[in-house]
């Protein structure tokens, strides 16, 4: 596995980890903002609040990536790989109730 690869796996680790620890604080200024019935000044200050949040910390920017070859496209959900590993290791027999269809 190649280093950029490695570093996209650890890079999305700590998005991970960013999200979790402010989804709380993050859910809630959200919240806020969007409550019409508050005082602009307050909506306003919750705003400014949510943009000073980490970038990464949104769980939009949260990548499932393949844990063999950290890919980031076309990545099965359920095994956490990406089609080209998935096909190279059921051709091998190394997954468990997987076998190539044949009619």
């Amino acid at each position: 596995m190649s280093v950029c690869r490695e570093n996209a796996n650890i890079r999305d680790n700590h998005r991970r980890l960013l999200a979790e620890k402010f989804e709380l604080r993050r859910n809630l200024y959200k919240a806020l903002c969007k409550d019409t019935s508050l005082p602009d000044e307050l909506r306003e200050e919750n705003r400014y609040k949510l943009s000073k949040l980490p970038r990464n910390s949104s769980f939009t920017r949260i990548r499932n990536r393949c844990i063999f070859s950290g890919r980031g496209r076309s990545v099965y959900e359920t095994f956490r790989m990406s089609r080209i590993v998935f096909r190279a290791l059921a051709s091998k027999g190394m997954l468990n109730g997987v076998k190539k269809a044949s009619w």
